[in-house]
């Protein structure tokens, strides 16, 4: 799913209004009606609706709600803010039109006037601001959102929270920002959805229809997307009947170190799971048994050394190459990794201590094959690039490291971000914080390392070894519950995820 910035939603409206064709008031109309079905479903007997509506076309969505509830006899209150400006035309029909149906109770707040009191049995909407706010909130508005904020009751975001920018960092700016537990988004997700300074705001989101024109998001150009189901049907090749396990490639891991055998064991088990023909683990003397006697479907291959990596096979005998789980930072291991690099004529996926040794040496970083994965959590990422002020501003830098690099980098955390050489970007749909646990990370480079053996591209291996891993965590977490899953969770249940991707 494309993720439009603010000037592209407006012009996919205009684009619909014009070609539908459809009224301005009446796609309004249609956004407000998948809102009011989606709250309607889930009231309760007793709760009240109470609706702040700015003079936009946000409180206009707000109005026309508001109106489509109390024609189910639902109790509404409608808060309009006299905030100086004039009201949007829109806003205005739909003010009109609540004279239509009777029971509603309209008032306005001014400037010095008391707010409303607001209950724990009360539903209450927020349509003060919408998607299009370039500035912080001030004055009355601001005293409303506070208020909002100190209610008990559930609040319900219609487009976006008010307060909240759209597409840049908007806690630097002040706090008069709606927190809402639900926030219902209009035909695309926000690009600040994804973002963990902004989760106290937006609450739990969803992406409500309203019919904007398919020919229009077909043909816009977006450097953002949500990554989706259907974005994995579309790169899933299906076995053949004939396939033999040569079909499926050779995979490499170089893992392991004195203590951390086990890194190595969930990484090549993961690879295997996720589909590679053959899986050989890279590790030092001391993991021989261990690798041997925990998965004896993967080959061994044994380093010179008991304890650490400090040289690597021939990298031209396989089909793919991973390295870094539990490989420690031992001083010929750093040297191996730099020789490897050097050497590997295919792209690598590097995760954890790869990626550690690579932020102590970041003039290497310029000699990655091109089309290398590197898999960072947030603090490993901030050694390889530097410093970031905010999430925002971290993904820009993962975007620019992966287009002056040439490589995919897969910053692991809620909505793993994978960005692309081409400068694109991709927020996962999958996962949970169940997968917050030692050991995820090593099955997400076995799972991307096994796609990345059968073929599959490293783009594609990437998304898809993202999109599956959180697939899994996501059956994992309903079967186990978030608290007790472990790493190796993630990869038995790796077998569902493929299930429903085979199946559908």
């Amino acid at each position: 799913m494309k993720i439009l910035p603010v000037d592209k939603v407006r012009e996919a409206d205009a684009y619909t209004i014009k070609n539908e064709p459809v009224d301005s008031i009446e796609l309004m109309e249609r956004a407000a009606r998948e809102c009011f079905k989606w709250i309607y479903k889930r009231l309760k007997r007793g709760e009240r609706v109470k609706i702040f509506c700015g003079p936009g076309n946000n409180g206009g969505d707000g109005l026309a709600v508001g109106r489509q509830l109390a024609k189910q006899g639902v109790p509404v209150e409608i808060h309009t803010l006299k905030l100086g400006g004039r009201s949007t035309a829109d806003f205005k029909t739909n003010y009109e039109r609540l004279d239509l149906v009777g029971g509603i109770r309209v008032f306005e707040i001014t400037e010095g006037e008391a707010f409303p009191e607001l209950e724990d049995s009360d539903i209450i909407i927020d349509a003060i601001f919408g998607s299009g706010l370039t500035r912080p909130v001030e004055g009355l508005a601001a005293a409303v959102i506070h208020h909002i904020n100190s209610s008990p009751g559930k609040v319900i975001a219609i487009d976006i929270p008010s307060g909240l920018f759209s597409d840049t960092c908007s806690v630097k700016h002040g706090n008069a920002i709606v927190k809402a537990d639900y926030t219902l988004s209009f035909q695309f997700p926000k690009y600040a959805f994804f973002f963990a300074e902004n989760e106290q705001f937006v609450g739990e989101w969803l992406v409500l229809p309203i019919g904007l024109h398919p020919d229009f998001i077909e043909q816009v150009a977006v450097k953002n997307f949500f990554l989706e189901q259907k974005d994995i049907f579309a790169m899933y090749e299906p076995r053949k009947k004939f396939s033999h396990k040569g079909n499926y490639g050779h995979a490499l891991l170089i893992s392991g170190s004195y203590g951390k055998i086990g890194a190595a064991v969930m990484a090549a088990r993961a690879a295997l799971r996720a589909g590679a023909g053959l899986v050989t683990a890279h590790v030092p003397v001391c993991g021989y048994d261990i690798l041997q006697t925990a998965l004896p479907e993967a080959m061994v291959s044994l380093d010179d050394n008991e304890r650490f990596f400090s040289g690597h096979p021939d990298p031209g005998l396989y089909n793919a190459i991973g390295i870094g789980p539990g490989l420690g930072t031992a001083k010929e291991t750093a040297t191996a990794l730099k020789v490897l690099i050097q050497n590997s004529p295919l792209p690598l996926v590097m995760d954890a201590d790869a990626l550690n040794i690579l932020g102590e040496n970041k003039t290497w970083i310029a000699f990655l094959p091109p089309n290398s994965i590197l898999t960072p959590h947030p603090k490993e990422f901030e050694r390889l690039a530097g410093k970031s002020g905010d999430c925002f501003e971290r993904v820009d830098i993962q975007r620019e490291f992966a287009v002056k690099h040439q490589i995919y980098v897969v910053l692991k955390g809620a909505y793993t971000s994978i960005c692309c050489p081409d400068g694109s970007c991709w927020f996962n749909s999958t996962g949970n914080p169940g997968m917050a646990t030692g050991g995820s990370g090593d099955v997400l480079t076995g799972i991307i390392l096994g796609f990345l053996a059968q073929g599959y591209s490293p783009g594609e291996a990437a998304l898809m070894g993202v999109y599956m891993h959180g697939l899994a965590g996501d059956y994992a977490a309903s079967r186990l519950t978030e608290p007790a899953m472990i790493a190796g969770d993630i990869t038995e249940f790796l077998t569902r995820a493929f299930r429903d991707l085979i199946q559908k």
